[in-house]
């Protein structure tokens, strides 16, 4: 990863997007804030900011862009940084706005929401539309529906060319999707968010982002073990806990510094203050050869397959044809 030196006031690195308007500097771990109480929420993006996180990640799917922007506003009025531009906030296109005519008015609803002028990073969720209004999830068989990348993406990129937001991405790509969007963009993805962790390395994803200039973000890259469909085969994990255990460092430290030993901005979610802090502790040292060598030989499990994004009826008929055989 190309990293920019590390940020003066909170020495976390940062890596320089491509294609965007005014700031280009991501931090290189993120908060991330999906499904929580509104009060918890709060508390915590607080006390993550004056730890050193600057970089926030949401959706409109989460259902936490208002506290989050409450959390904004109450660490701008205590002093805890001295302006929004300190921060770097990501959300999300959902598939029931991903139609030309409603791209940008769903930005725009999700800056309302979060009390904010604009965007840093504004990604497509996932590659698919469904009927515009049925956003509740799962979605209905009848309402999913293919994308149409050429439209959207331009939609997005208007969204850019506004002011709306400073750089524009995709979430849950495939290479071959990537490769479509690339073939008619102006303006290329700076981000592709992706499923990533020791136990799904996403080898091929990352090779193919690398020389197209995109950044892959990590989305739980410690397996999510605590989530309704996340894992423990990542912190349960009998290597990774081995090489813990000789490195002096907890597994999270682990999987989080061979996430950004791969180029990867991994996206943290912990609401514990200690834990908070252990993760941002993965800058000052580094796995050795040994370790790497470890880590490539885990057995490969993908969490998150998303068969309710697979029908006979919809654009994907099965689950090879919605990750492109990368599984």
């Amino acid at each position: 990863m190309d990293t920019a030196t590390a940020n003066p006031a909170t020495g976390i690195p940062e890596v320089v997007l491509n294609s965007s308007t005014g700031r280009k500097a991501m931090p290189v771990i993120g908060f991330g804030t999906a499904a929580e109480s509104n009060d918890a929420l709060i508390s915590a993006v607080l006390e993550a900011i004056k730890l050193g996180y600057r970089h926030f990640d949401t959706a409109s799917m989460y259902g936490s862009e208002q506290a989050l922007g409450e959390a904004i506003a109450e660490a701008l009025r205590l002093g805890l940084v001295g302006s929004r531009d300190e921060l770097f906030i990501t959300s999300k296109l959902w598939p029931s706005d991903a139609h030309a005519d409603l791209v940008v008015l769903a930005l725009q609803k999700s800056i309302r929401a979060l009390q904010l002028e604009y965007l840093d990073l504004y990604l497509i969720h996932w590659p698919i539309s469904v009927t515009p209004g049925k956003s509740v999830f799962p979605f209905d068989e009848q309402d999913l529906m293919p994308m149409d990348f050429g439209s959207v993406w331009a939609a997005m990129e208007e969204c850019q060319r506004l002011g709306l937001t400073k750089s524009i991405g995709v979430s849950n790509f495939s290479c071959k999707k990537l490769e479509n969007l690339l073939s008619t963009a102006t303006i290329p993805p700076s981000v592709n968010q992706v499923e990533m962790s020791p136990v799904w390395q996403q080898k091929k994803l990352i090779e193919f982002c690398k020389p197209n200039g995109i950044i892959v973000t990590a989305f739980s890259p410690l397996g999510a073990s605590g989530s309704s469909w996340g894992t423990n085969h990542v912190m349960e994990n009998e290597t990774l806990k081995e090489i813990a255990k000789t490195r002096g460092k907890t597994v999270a430290q682990v999987c989080l510094r061979w996430v950004s030993e791969q180029g990867v901005a991994p996206i943290v979610k912990s609401y514990n203050k200690g834990r908070l802090k252990e993760n941002l502790q993965i800058f000052d040292w580094a796995l050795s050869e040994d370790d790497s060598n470890k880590i490539a030989q885990i057995k490969q499990h993908k969490m998150m397959l998303k068969e309710e994004l697979v029908s006979a009826r919809g654009p994907y008929k099965s689950i090879e044809e919605l990750w492109d055989g990368e599984l």
